[in-house]
């Protein structure tokens, strides 16, 4: 895209007709706004898993309207096995994102490794306009990109469906 503003992910979501796919492919976090959610389920093993909650409320009510449009929301997670703190974590709340609508499979990461994958998580909008999540080496939010390019678009098609294909359903996925 150009320089120009890039839309929001809320926008795009918002402007997906048919599908939004999100695919996640690292071990660990360091965002912001889940650091103390994640410090409590560390030291209690309880997450916050109510749909209402003031954490989750804003997302479910998001993948509900979404979904109540007819988009199909699918998330897949490609893991290293035996899994990391952080992916327990993901798994303990991922309860929520089936509740709000979302559709979620699991992958290890050995099972992957003849998938061609692009470098960075993304979410596809429709099949043709991919935000891409960048991260610092600690796993910090470096900031989205967005592309609009064909290819782009059919590589991460291609590498989702492949990771979908191949994954287990959050019901049946332990860690």
């Amino acid at each position: 895209m150009s320089q120009s503003k890039q839309p929001s992910f809320t926008e795009l979501l918002e402007s997906a007709q048919v599908s939004a796919v999100h695919l996640e492919m690292r071990d660990a976090y360091g965002i912001g706004p889940e650091a103390e959610d994640f410090a409590g389920w560390k030291r209690t093993g309880q997450r916050d898993v109510d749909v209402a909650s003031a954490y989750w409320a804003p997302w479910v009510d998001l993948i509900r309207r979404t979904i109540a449009r007819g988009v199909v929301v699918r998330r897949a997670r490609i893991v290293s096995e035996p899994v990391t703190d952080y992916i327990k974590y993901e798994h303990a709340g991922t309860q929520v994102n089936i509740a709000a609508g979302e559709q979620v499979r699991w992958l290890a990461r050995r099972k992957a490794s003849d998938i061609a994958l692009p470098g960075n998580d993304f979410w596809l909008f429709d099949e043709r306009l991919v935000m891409f999540n960048h991260f610092t080496g600690d796993g910090t939010s470096a900031g989205p990109s967005v592309s609009k390019d064909p290819a782009v678009a059919k590589l991460c098609a291609s590498a989702f469906e492949a990771v979908w294909e191949r994954g287990t359903p959050h019901e049946r996925y332990t860690v």
